[in-house]
């Protein structure tokens, strides 16, 4: 990136006199340092490779640069002599204590280390050894990185013309430099009178005149410059919006560490919702277009990966960095939001409190907070509570509250935001109805909607690189969609590994298996050659085997010529350890029973095929699966009661709705064969319902 925070980091990588330890969650660094040493073969290492000492012996002889990737927050003691420098030797000898052996150390030796986590937990050790340097990327930054990736699909021209002159410019300046090095060269080593020596005055003013054309060449090259970058920031409402969804979207990893999103991934994404959002003649109106579709694609992207109870959350960090940005609210707002009047002081709170049963002291105390800090509206909202108490105790006591305005036109002075803020003093246990509100009525009601799941949308997302993980909740399993997906894809062949039964098409199959202790070896096996035969591969309970999932990843990031129709498809439970690159890399989907009885009945609507309805002839049969859809989508609802809803806890899921529907198809077909349409409904009743 060009701005100014990672320029400086770049001068502090290259200038330090300590080895750089490089917090970097973007990859931003790594992708850097790679293209920086690339002509000088950089060693790309990680201290969980077996055979890491080996590489960094021979780099440290023969002065190859190395960089250790996803350093975390451990280091291995074995490196401590060389991250700290400690030499011994003399100027023209010098060796390092790498173990139980000494070695020679190049004076070229190079050394980096990265770290993929955002807020490492970081010892004494790491800043006294290393120059801890933050790569984080900031707004100001990314949003440049997405200015330049919008004007090169929508104006390429100007970005390529923008980009040749930069290398102009920065040509131009380093041969200003020269020539004036050159200049002050040439005076410097003259010897006698400067007038009688003709050889050095035209000398001299050849270099003044080739200087003067470099320096008009500049001050051209810095006007053209200033008017491209008049063009490029027309677009930079669109890409300023890119960055403030993405900054809401990494920021959910507090939430839970599974929901971790790489840079790349979120690039695609914005490329992609530009590509597809609609085009117009008019640049506002475009601009209009490509925020609102990339909005919604993010998302959507988002909600994919995140759990049901996260969901709305998420939405509302959306809505008010965006509200933020726009400076429609701001900081102190949010702050008291979330907070309230955290003062243990409540003195002023009883001597000031009006004497109404319906007013609580909590209720009080959150209104001076209120009026205090946000005098501007809510200056007289202690004196208007006091004079219209009868309107005030009419409104807190209705049912729903967030749905009515506040008495006597006080509505009318406050925001969207602001009337939050009042409605959290008096009615916490409505927030959740309220932010409901704020969300739709700022963003729409798509955005407290999430999509429904497609495992055909699924599949159009992925590529051979990058795998699918599915992040499952308590009774969910993909497998039968996968299956599924696989017959619709032409995956049709199934090879159970665990038996090693084959069948006869090894190149059109889904291969399965569970994880677990000593699965290691196959799965790897199973992996390459699903990666040559462009086949896919189901690694389920991937968190029974974290220790294999490091290698997994780093085979993944080896492979980069798979087959083009290589699919990795794995599930997991959502677990802290889970690593974090793999997480970066792979596309994510939470499989969770739905919340409600109507998104039920989608889901479950949507994951049935056309041909389920004609597998039987009765004419009862297309009623009846909407009758045992509704049954299914009522028994999972009354989960979420927990006790209350069932004596017992059981995991219904899918493959009990499509046996309940194997039952009653065979049971209609069988009474048409009889030559009967009555429906025993006490025996279906029993077979499915009890």
């Amino acid at each position: 990136p060009a701005d100014e925070f990672s320029i400086q980091n770049g001068i502090l990588t290259l200038q330090t006199n300590r080895f750089p330890y490089c917090i970097d969650p973007q990859l931003q660094c790594l992708l850097w340092i790679q293209q920086r040493e690339k002509k000088a073969n950089l060693k790309i290492l990680s201290m969980r490779d077996r055979d890491f000492l080996k590489h960094f012996e021979l780099a440290i002889k023969y002065g190859y640069p190395v960089l250790f990737k996803d350093v975390d927050e451990y280091i291995d003691p074995i490196i401590l002599d060389i991250l700290s420098k400690n030499l011994q030797g003399d100027t023209t000898h010098q060796y390092v204590k790498l173990g139980d052996k000494y070695i020679d150390i190049d004076r070229n030796f190079r050394m980096y280390l990265t770290c993929r986590l955002s807020n490492p937990i970081l010892s004494t050790l790491h800043f006294s050894y290393s120059k801890v340097i933050n790569y984080t990327v900031t707004l100001k930054g990314l949003e440049e990185q997405l200015l330049s990736s919008l004007v090169k699909i929508e104006r390429r021209e100007l970005e390529e013309m923008r980009e040749t002159l930069i290398q102009e410019i920065f040509e131009n300046q380093h041969q200003q430099k020269s020539l004036e090095d050159s200049l002050l060269r040439e005076l410097t080593t003259s010897t006698g009178n400067i007038l009688d020596n003709t050889e050095l005055i035209e000398t001299l003013e050849n270099t003044k005149i080739k200087v003067n054309e470099v320096i008009q060449a500049l001050n051209l090259g810095e006007r053209t410059r200033q008017d491209i970058e008049k063009l490029r920031d027309t677009y930079r409402l669109a890409a300023r919006r890119g960055a403030v969804l993405y900054f809401s979207l990494v920021q959910m990893s507090i939430i839970n560490s599974m929901y971790q999103y790489s840079l790349n991934a979120f690039l695609s994404v914005f490329e992609y919702s530009v590509k597809s959002s609609q085009t117009n003649l008019k640049l506002n109106k475009r601009l209009e277009s490509i925020i609102n579709t990339l909005t919604y694609q993010i998302y959507c992207y988002g909600t994919t990966g995140m759990f049901e109870k996260h969901k709305l959350l998420y939405s509302f960090l959306i809505t008010i960095q965006i509200e933020l940005d726009e400076q429609k609210i701001n900081y102190n707002q949010i702050d008291f939001f979330l907070k309230g009047n955290l003062s243990l002081d409540r003195s002023l709170t009883m001597k000031t409190k009006p004497t109404f049963n319906w007013l609580t002291n909590d209720a009080w105390h959150h209104c001076l907070q209120l009026s205090k800090m946000f005098p501007e509206h809510f200056q007289n909202l202690l004196i208007h509570i006091q004079e219209y108490h009868h309107d005030w105790k009419q409104w807190i006591e209705c049912d729903e509250p967030e749905n009515y305005l506040f008495p006597n036109l006080y509505n009318e002075l406050l925001n969207d935001f602001e009337r939050l803020m009042l409605l959290r003093c008096f009615c916490q246990n409505r927030i959740i109805f309220a932010i409901n509100n704020y969300i739709t009525k700022i963003m729409g009601e798509k955005y407290i909607t999430p999509p429904t799941i497609y495992f055909d949308s699924i599949f159009e997302q992925s590529t051979s690189q990058i795998p699918i993980i599915f992040i499952l909740s308590p009774g969910s399993d993909p497998t039968n969609d996968i299956q599924k997906l696989a017959e619709r894809k032409n995956q049709i062949h199934k090879i159970n590994i665990e038996n090693g039964t084959t069948g006869n098409d090894e190149h059109k199959s889904l291969r399965i298996l569970a994880m677990g202790q000593g699965q290691e070896k196959l799965a790897l096996q199973a992996l390459h050659a699903a990666q040559h035969q462009g086949t896919w591969l189901l690694l389920q309970n991937c968190h029974l085997l974290l220790s294999f999932l490091n290698e997994l990843e780093k085979e993944l990031e080896l492979s980069t010529k798979s087959h083009p129709d290589f699919r990795l498809w794995m599930t997991t439970e959502p677990i802290e350890k889970f690593p974090i690159g793999l997480l970066q890399k792979s596309y994510k989907v939470v499989i969770e029973p739905p919340s409600t009885i109507k998104l039920n009945l989608r889901s479950t609507f949507v994951n049935l095929n056309l041909q389920t309805f004609t597998e039987s002839d009765h004419p009862a049969y297309p009623c009846m699966i909407f009758i045992l859809a509704f049954f299914h989508a009522i028994i999972l609802d009354r989960r979420k009661y927990d006790k209350i809803g069932w004596s017992c806890i059981y995991d219904f899921n899918e493959s009990d709705f499509y046996v309940s529907v194997d039952i009653l198809k065979a049971y209609l077909n069988m009474s048409l064969e009889r030559g009967s349409l009555t429906i025993q409904w006490p025996t279906l009743r029993y077979l499915i319902g009890e």
